[in-house]
């Protein structure tokens, strides 16, 4: 098999640290055998040179606008089998009016009930996934606790207990909200994970452990580990 490519796309708000957090996916994707790009332009997506010959996009965007030329060659590259894969708002709270790239990475940011500093417990629900393999069954987390809109045909693979902080949500009762999940948008891979607020939350060993196997799956990789 040939040299995998990857594309690192960063920007948006920086309270997300997302030059930082693309850092540390250039940091492990290299270590695995890729040959990364970096970017902090949307236009990359438009301007690469054949997006569809890429294993991997890595977004890091939290919020801002992508207009369509440049979310379209995304959407087309991913539906071709060019994976998908990221972490916390830069993923999965990106380019809020795009419903379609909602459909794509298959939930979006609602709320974050007590924001940074909230102390909870992750739960693997499918230790077999190669994503999961060999990850405690649990581990606790203090950082934003993600409270998404998700798609009802993801695989989960990881939950968190809701409520653990106050906010209109409690009188609903007690409910596991999705941590990790895959999915597939036409033939492309898409793996997701809340956490990783800021760089150090990446860093911990059982959420980058699980971040790492996340964008090897959406490649394709698993031999990569």
């Amino acid at each position: 098999m040939g040299l995998r490519k990857a594309l690192i796309v960063w920007g948006g708000w920086n309270g997300h640290e997302p030059e930082q957090v693309s850092g540390i996916f250039r940091r492990e994707l290299s270590a695995r055998g890729f040959d990364v790009a970096v970017s902090n332009t949307l236009d990359a997506f438009r301007e690469h040179p054949n997006l569809n010959s890429l294993d991997l996009i890595v977004p890091v965007w939290t919020m801002g606008e992508i207009t369509g030329d440049q979310l379209n060659p995304l959407l087309a590259a991913v539906k071709a089998g060019v994976g998908i894969g990221g972490c916390h708002g830069g993923m999965c709270d990106s380019f809020r009016n795009q419903t379609e790239y909602q459909l794509m990475t298959g939930g979006q940011w609602v709320a974050h009930p007590g924001n940074d500093g909230t102390e909870y417990v992750v739960r693997i629900t499918d230790p077999k996934h190669f994503i999961t393999a060999g990850s405690p069954i649990q581990f606790k987390v203090k950082s934003e606790q993600y409270y998404l809109h998700t798609d009802p045909s993801n695989k989960v693979l990881a939950t968190t207990s809701f409520p653990v902080a106050d906010g209109p949500h409690v009188p609903n009762g007690a409910f596991e909200m999705p941590v990790i999940w895959t999915r597939y948008y036409g033939e492309g891979r898409v793996a997701y994970n809340s956490l990783g607020h800021v760089a150090a939350i990446v860093e911990q060993a059982d959420v980058l452990r699980l971040m790492v196997r996340g964008l090897l799956w959406a490649a394709g990789a698993e031999d990569a580990v």
